[in-house]
């Protein structure tokens, strides 16, 4: 892949973004192999592994030829751009050594985005969906199981990976107002719990035949282990066709519910931002869209002059 010289930089820089940065495992896998491919794409260029002098002379136009070749090879847009944020991020941290100038990427403008807006799901649909009461699983104990995941996406905005994170000890327990949750990046937050949470993770603890100890998943799946992120996913393909939901009724659309429920209900941007844990306003921001988009649907339904 590279020259000694070069593959010794680029795992100082893994180790910098692992231990100093904290990414997250997924970003972190995401930019290691986007990196990859770039040196593999300039080996076949220079005709051999790259080396650190290599780097120094990096001209725009070989991240446009970088990008035009995965372009060719199916990449879409948000690939090519989180791509380049990779690249740039391991020759900015060169270029902080004193070891490359990072100049040539800074010239390279990443590839435009179509914007999609998350989907949520209707209100009446969201509480349909976290009620436990349709009788969808044989056992009794997974139903109210599937129901306390999801109740806790909907009704504290959580992702998959933090509600399957909880465990006994961090799990919200009867009259908490509040639990504090590990999010990307190891970025924690504080996140206030409706009492219809803690009632719906009572209701599962109740029936469920593993023992959830102090330190053990506070969500099995049906032999003990720890509950996979896709039975969830199973269990909410099976309420769309019961309910007759689109397919962009997901797990992560009850997270979208939650902001956008809050935000359509008065709810500040700024604290929606905290509560959701998103390092930037503007992730937060797309939801104002979808309210906007609403409001427009509406009016165009009930205008009189429509």
């Amino acid at each position: 892949m590279a020259r000694p010289d070069l593959k010794d930089r680029f795992n100082r820089w893994l180790d910098h973004l692992s231990d100093e940065r904290r990414l997250a495992d997924k970003t972190l896998i995401a930019y290691e192999r986007d990196v990859r491919q770039f040196l593999q794409f300039l080996a076949g260029h220079l005709g051999g592994p790259p080396g650190l002098a290599d780097l120094r002379d990096l001209k725009p136009s070989d991240f446009r030829g970088f990008m035009a070749r995965r372009r060719r090879d199916g990449a879409q847009s948000r690939s090519l751009a989180r791509g380049m944020a990779g690249i740039r991020s391991f020759l900015k941290f060169l270029e902080k050594r004193g070891e490359v100038n990072a100049a040539a990427s800074d010239a390279i403008r990443p590839p435009r985005q179509a914007r999609s807006l998350p989907k949520p799901v209707a209100v009446r649909d969201a509480v349909d969906v976290t009620s436990g009461d349709l009788a969808m699983e044989t056992e009794a104990w997974v139903e109210a199981r599937n129901a306390a995941v999801l109740t806790l996406l909907y009704g504290c905005g959580l992702r998959i990976s933090e509600a399957l994170s909880l465990t006994g000890r961090t799990a919200p327990k009867k009259g908490a107002k509040s639990m504090r949750i590990i999010g990307k990046g190891g970025k924690e937050r504080i996140v206030p719990i409706l009492p219809v949470v803690t009632e719906s993770i009572e209701a599962y603890l109740k029936l469920c035949p593993h023992a959830v100890t102090a330190n053990s998943p506070l969500f099995r799946g049906v032999r003990g282990g720890p509950l996979n992120p896709r039975a969830v996913q199973l269990a909410m393909e099976k309420l769309r066709g019961v309910l007759g939901l689109p397919d962009s009724a997901t797990p992560h659309a009850l997270r979208h519910s939650f902001a956008t429920h809050l935000l359509a209900g008065g709810g500040d941007l700024r604290t929606i931002q905290e509560l959701l844990g998103h390092a930037s306003l503007s992730s937060t921001q797309i939801y104002t869209e979808i309210d906007a988009t609403r409001l427009l649907e509406a009016y165009d339904k009930a205008h009189p002059r429509r």
